[in-house]
């Protein structure tokens, strides 16, 4: 539980190529198997699961309902519905929904860009290749509210291409 005065941690998570690539016909390009553990740990939390703020066709693309988190869909589709979701037609809503407590944006690209301003932390896992896809998303690393804070380097190995968990966290701006 957080105390009454600390504000809530807005989390975001994606795994971004170096041309910017998030997705690729619905789904992650990658299966990267330690980042899929790290998306699990972190959505997770240390308390239970957080609430996850996802727009429509990520949460399509998921496998199923993540166990132990809230689903919170932001979507245009007024009358759609799924078993285990909650619908939210705007930020605004969606932040609402989830109360006071952190939280997890988890994509896809418009909903990151819709969030841009409520983030507080940013984990990018930055994966080195220009990886062929149909939907992109900015880096934070372009935005000087975000400053880079930590970053661990993995090797390419058993298939997957090298790449960094990079951890960001919002500054005011200059």
């Amino acid at each position: 539980m957080m105390a009454a005065d600390q504000p809530r941690d807005i989390l975001f998570i994606v795994a971004r190529a170096t041309n910017g690539v998030i997705a690729r016909d619905g789904d992650v390009p990658w299966a990267i198997s330690e980042d899929l553990k790290r998306f699990k740990r972190l959505t997770m939390g240390d308390d239970g699961g957080k609430p996850m703020i996802m727009g429509r066709k990520t949460f399509e693309s998921l496998p199923g309902l993540l166990p132990g988190r809230r689903h919170i869909v932001l979507t245009r589709q007024g009358d759609w519905k799924a078993d285990g979701a909650e619908t939210a037609s705007s930020p605004e809503q969606a932040l609402e929904m989830a109360g006071d407590t952190d939280l997890s944006v988890i994509g896809g690209a418009e909903i990151f860009d819709l969030f841009w301003d409520y983030g507080t932390t940013f984990e990018l896992t930055e994966v080195f290749e220009d990886t062929q896809g149909d939907v992109t998303m900015r880096s934070p690393a372009e935005d000087r509210t975000w400053h880079e804070v930590a970053r661990e380097s993995r090797p390419a190995k058993d298939g997957d291409p090298p790449y960094d968990f990079v951890t960001f966290t919002r500054v005011s701006p200059a």
